[in-house]
């Protein structure tokens, strides 16, 4: 046996813990390149020890050759060497392979204690930590509360007073971009009230709004590696194109930087995307090894006068608020930008710089600069400035990860352009952080809670009750594994993840994964936290008489999918990396529940007399569709929907001010919504994009 050093990040007093800085999976404050850290109580076997880190196996992946290593610590190792660590055979990594089920099984069986031990002294299971800090850890959850709040200011308090020079009404939808014409045409039941023009504005507006089509390549170094994708939409679905909802954070797509939520995938490694169903554009983007996307990306209103780039003509200059793809908003509390060059003695020397991301603000930020480090030494640089680039690599809406890339691949010299935050007004003795951003009282839109507004889904989705009554033995499983629960992130009910062929249910087949679970034995499982449906499982399972009752959704799109694809082929609707663990259904499978299964929230936006929403939404009645739930299916880079950052593409919308919009066409939304001159709550339901 082993006694594995425990690692502690801050575990003994919360005093300098941050949202921003501490890992949301092992709870530690960590840098991202490093692996999580864990307290484990108990001695750990040899046989599940990394030989690079000499810590319990994260990830683990095997090699051919017969050894075991965290997927972290093997692959930083084959980006330098290109053999074995242990017995040095030639080793490359795509010939390594997951360990197996039993391995990460005992892994996941440590025991850990909780980090924030001053405050909650609970032990489990390394695989229960994340879910304790999201659901159960007190330090854990007011952590994320003050980072909401910070997070969240009022639209007037974070644009501030315009300038009298500045545009600032609503501008009408003219989109440049280098392929596919055919989006400048306008979709049916399209509406943009982001883009409607102001009819009591006298005020200029801005010239348009700005797209652009880039070609993004992501490099998958192990054909299960998770690009980070939430994707919705798709010809079966309202939006129609496939969009990216969210990007995952510290996955590929993250560290990439290039791509952001509410991009629009239009093509990938040359196939189209345009007029193909949400479960076909699934299965092309779980293609392995190289993706090349084709992507619409918003930029965000374009202004007449239109300002420099992020380099200046001199060492210093005023740069207004960048917000999210580069637009460039009004200037609040501009901060000066610098150039500063490094000049290393030699290639390899560090510059003694560690950078971070901020869960509130995109873009890569100096921590802190090491004692007696070349940066250090030259004193231009500062804590807490942001680097908007590197080499004239554009990093303002970058990665720590590709920032140290690009300073790794530099020569001697290394050209930092870096925008130091203003000073801080009098206000209190308030740090800049919480400056303008505290003041916002928490307000009643973050509580989420069942739907009251009944209507039917959208065209071509439906679902279907089934019910089975078994006779087994008390002792005997139901052979089923369950997630969701409305205490998860995203408030779903409880589903089924896998149909086990040992249990009672894979024998009968009426069960499938998938399916949402509505009640046993009459006890509503609807409404129940993720832990409460476990009890009541496990409480009526124990009886030798069971009557379990589930809902299917069904997809017309997807069956004609299904009757049209090879036999052999893997099925469209499922991930093929078929892990009961995490497993997850496509976001389309969300659209065909019953109405009184959803859960909503109110999202209270709030803006100036001359600003737009910042959001384009689809659906309403049309003649040859019938009666469509709204989507949101566009958010404007710096606009009040944009900062606010709590609506996603995807999300439905079934009441504005309260009223709700079941009837409703596009000519009586759209006055609804002009109507709303500094404030609008909007009621959401929102189900997670599809993870690729």
């Amino acid at each position: 046996m082993a006694t594995t050093e425990t690692k502690v990040a801050c575990s003994s007093s919360v005093a300098g813990l941050s949202w921003a800085r501490v890992c949301k999976e092992c709870g530690q404050q960590h840098d991202g390149l490093e692996s999580h850290l864990y307290e484990y109580q108990d001695d750990v076997d040899d046989e599940l020890v990394c030989h690079i880190c000499l810590q319990p196996l994260l990830r683990p992946m095997d090699t051919p050759c017969g050894h075991t290593y965290c997927f972290h610590c093997l692959s930083n190792f084959l980006k330098e060497q290109d053999f074995c660590p242990v017995d040095r055979q030639r080793l490359q990594l795509h010939q390594c392979r997951p360990s197996s089920l039993l391995v990460r099984n005992l892994l996941d069986k440590l025991t850990v204690m909780c980090p924030h031990s001053a405050e909650c002294q609970q032990q489990m299971q390394r695989c229960e930590l994340q879910p304790h800090l999201h659901n159960r850890c007190p330090v854990f959850r007011r952590l994320r509360e003050e980072a909401e709040k910070r997070k969240r200011p009022s639209w007037n308090e974070l644009k501030g007073r315009k300038g009298e020079g500045e545009s600032s009404g609503e501008a009408k939808h003219s989109v440049t971009q280098s392929r596919n014409p055919t989006r400048d045409q306008p979709e049916p039941g399209l509406i943009n009230p982001a883009y409607e023009e102001s009819e009591e504005d006298n005020t200029p507006l801005r010239s348009s709004l700005v797209a652009e089509a880039n070609v993004v390549e992501l490099f998958r170094e192990e054909p299960e590696e998770e690009l980070g994708l939430r994707i919705v939409g798709g010809k079966d679905t309202p939006l129609g194109n496939i969009v990216i909802q969210e990007i995952v954070r510290d996955s590929l797509a993250a560290r990439d930087g290039r791509l952001a939520p509410g991009d629009h995938i239009l093509e990938v490694n040359d196939v189209s995307l345009a007029s193909v169903p949400h479960a076909r554009a699934m299965a092309v983007l779980r293609q392995p090894s190289l993706l090349r996307l084709t992507v619409m990306q918003e930029k965000g209103f374009k202004s007449r006068d239109p300002r420099p780039d992020h380099h200046p003509s001199s060492s210093t200059a005023s740069l207004p608020t960048h917000s999210p793809h580069g637009n460039t908003t009004s200037n609040h509390n501009p901060g000066t930008v610098l150039q500063v060059t490094l000049m290393k003695s030699q290639r390899t020397e560090p510059l003694g710089i560690k950078l971070i991301r901020k869960s509130e603000e995109s873009g890569v930020f100096i921590l802190d600069l090491l004692s007696g480090g070349l940066a250090a030494k030259d004193g231009k640089l500062r804590n807490n400035d942001k680097v908007l680039a590197i080499n004239g690599h554009d990093l303002r809406h970058g990665t720590p990860e590709s920032a140290a890339q690009i300073i790794q691949a530099s020569e001697v010299r290394v050209n930092f352009v870096v925008m130091r935050p203003a000073e801080s007004q009098e206000e209190g003795g308030s740090s800049r952080e919480g400056n303008g951003r505290t003041a916002r009282r928490p307000e009643p839109q973050y509580f989420k809670r069942q739907s009251t507004y009944m209507k039917d889904p959208p065209g071509g989705f439906s679902s279907q009750e089934k019910t089975v009554s078994l006779k087994k033995e008390p002792r005997l499983s139901l052979g089923i594994t369950i997630a969701g629960g409305r205490d998860c992130r995203s408030r779903l009910p409880v589903y089924i993840t896998s149909v086990q062929p040992v249990g009672c249910l894979h024998r009968d087949g009426t069960i499938k994964k998938g399916d949402i679970l509505l009640s046993i034995n009459g006890v509503d499982l609807t409404q129940l936290t993720y832990n409460e449906a476990v009890s009541v499982l496990k409480a009526q399972t124990a009886q030798s008489q069971v009557v379990l009752r589930v809902i299917q959704t069904l997809s017309e799109e997807s069956e004609e999918d299904m009757e049209f694809a090879n036999k052999d082929e893997l099925d469209p609707l499922e991930d093929p990396r078929d892990d009961a663990l995490n497993w997850t259904p496509l976001w389309t499978r969300w659209l065909g529940l019953p109405s009184h299964m959803h859960w909503c929230r109110d999202i209270v936006l709030q803006k100036t007399n001359n600003e737009s929403w910042g959001f384009s939404i689809v659906g309403g009645y049309e003649e040859s569709h019938g009666q469509q739930p709204f989507f949101i299916k566009t958010i404007v880079p710096g606009t009040p929907a944009n900062f606010d950052g709590r609506l996603k593409c995807g999300d439905e919308i079934v009441a504005v001010n309260g009223a709700t919009t079941v009837g409703m066409n596009n000519s009586s939304l759209i006055p609804m919504l002009k109507l709303q001159k500094n404030k609008v709550t909007l009621t959401v339901v929102s189900w997670p994009g599809s993870l690729v």
